[in-house]
């Protein structure tokens, strides 16, 4: 009988694989899917006893904590909200629940309403493409070069000497 020689005994290919194994360990390793959840979500029996027509800001802050926003507009609405996201690796994460509880008041400070939203009431949203005009004109790649000839590094106080000079 014949002996085989194992091909990954030898010392130019232990120098090959061994380094190979932990990258390849290592870039596994990266490749871990994380959940989070994000926000806080009130504990049913706690929005339970949010009444409307009768519980009170200060009463809701007691019960529910602090809302997660106020409306931009009206500091009458508040939102609690809660999302669960998971993300593999680099990858953009993505959205696996979603909740917002809308807490709103009238104008004395009483609960008006309890709404509740999720993923199934988002829309999705498609921003203006560009960018905002700014006033004055767009100078060109020359344009700013040359403008800027002169403009820095004098020892005098004049013109051209910096923001002290101007």
């Amino acid at each position: 009988m014949g002996s085989t020689a194992n091909p990954f005994n030898t010392a130019p290919a232990r120098r090959i694989v061994r380094p190979a194994a932990i990258l390849l360990a290592v870039m596994l390793a990266g490749c871990t899917v994380s959940e989070d959840q994000r926000g806080h979500l009130p504990d049913p029996d706690k929005l339970a006893e949010v009444k409307p027509g009768a519980t009170t800001k200060e009463q809701v802050v007691k019960i529910l904590g602090s809302p997660s926003s106020a409306s931009t507009f009206d500091d009458n609405v508040w939102y609690y909200i809660s999302r669960k996201i998971k993300q593999v690796a680099f990858f953009s994460p993505s959205v696996l629940d979603q909740q917002v509880y809308i807490v709103d008041f009238d104008d004395k400070g009483v609960v008006k309403d309890v709404g509740h939203k999720t993923m199934a009431d988002s829309e999705n949203i498609t921003p203006a493409p560009g960018a905002t005009p700014a006033p004055g004109r767009e100078l060109s790649f020359m344009e700013q070069l040359i403008g800027n000839v002169g403009r820095f590094g004098g020892t005098g106080g004049g013109k051209g000497a910096g923001p002290a000079g101007k």
